[in-house]
This record gives C-alpha cells, sequence and structure tokens, in this order.
C-alpha cells in the first residue's frame, strides 16, 4: 500500500518519528543524570526541553501518520492503526503532563517525573511495535517498487538460505 503522505516517494511518517523517540529517550536519561550528580539543574533543564521538543516533534509526525491512516481500507490493518495512533496520542498526553509539573521549575525532577517518563517509554515501545507490524507485516507505506530484490525471511525454506 503506498502512502499518502510522501517526498519524493518515500514516506513522511517514518522519517519525523524519530525526533520524538529519540528526544523523550534523552530526556529520561537527563532525568536520571539529574537525579543522580549533586547538582543537577541543567541536566533537569535539558530534560525538560527535550521532552518538550519530543511533544512538538511528536504532534509533527502525527500530522503524516493521520494521513496515511484515512488510507487504510484493510479492516485488520485500521484496527491495528487505531491502537497504535491512541497510544502515541496517550504517550504526548502523558509528556504534556510530565512538562506541566515541571513548567514553574524546570530545573527541577522528581521521581514522579522519571516514573512518567518511564512508562510513557515503555508505551512508546508498544506503539512502535504495532507501528512496524504495520510496515513489515502489513505492507502499509510500502510499495512494489524493487520487490523482485527483496526476499521474504518469514516463508523462506531452509534450503534458499544455501543459495
Amino acid at each position: 500500500m503506498r502512502t499518502r503522505a510522501q517526498l519524493h516517494g518515500h514516506p513522511i511518517h517514518p522519517m519525523l518519528v524519530t525526533l520524538p523517540i529519540g528526544l523523550w529517550v534523552y530526556s529520561l536519561i537527563c532525568d536520571l543524570v539529574s537525579m543522580s550528580v549533586s547538582n543537577g539543574a541543567r541536566w533537569s533543564e535539558m530534560a525538560f526541553y527535550t521532552m518538550a521538543g519530543g511533544v512538538a516533534g511528536a504532534l509533527l509526525a502525527a500530522i503524516p501518520g493521520f494521513m496515511d491512516y484515512l488510507g487504510l481500507r484493510n479492516r485488520q490493518v485500521r484496527k491495528i492503526a487505531t491502537t497504535h495512533m491512541i497510544l502515541n496520542l496517550v504517550i504526548t498526553v502523558l509528556y504534556v503532563f510530565n512538562l506541566g509539573m515541571r513548567i514553574g521549575d524546570p530545573e527541577s525532577v522528581s521521581s514522579e517525573n522519571v516514573l512518567l517518563s518511564g512508562i510513557g517509554l515503555v508505551v512508546l515501545a508498544a506503539a512502535g511495535w504495532l507501528g512496524g507490524s504495520l510496515v513489515y507485516r502489513h505492507g502499509v507505506a510500502v510499495t512494489a517498487d524493487g520487490a523482485d530484490n527483496v526476499r521474504d525471511f518469514a516463508t523462506h525454506d531452509k534450503n534458499d538460505l544455501a543459495a
């Protein structure tokens, strides 16, 4: 299935999801460093801003993702995509809430902030798993261009590996 939101034949959503993923993982790392050093205010402040950047990146990635979602016709695929979308919305709300807890003092971090970030990353892993399933199992945003050069290892015969 070809994606609706593309740039020169490349799907936009997968390009953009790397922003919130990377920024949210880094924000948790910054929080953990902040809590483990004596003067961690700079690390906590960095966590705040990378978290905010992750929220902005998630909202940006959601636009082409939703455009692709609207083009889905297969019922099973649409159900998976709906779950993927809901999980990503929940994650974004978690991080917005986490930011709201820090808004008055971005240089401080609490164990509740770290817990929210940890939960967010666990849910993010589940949402990413579903996104991968949409692409690699159901062919969402994958075209037949070059299909002759791609081998389906899920259905290979043991003798194929020797070739």
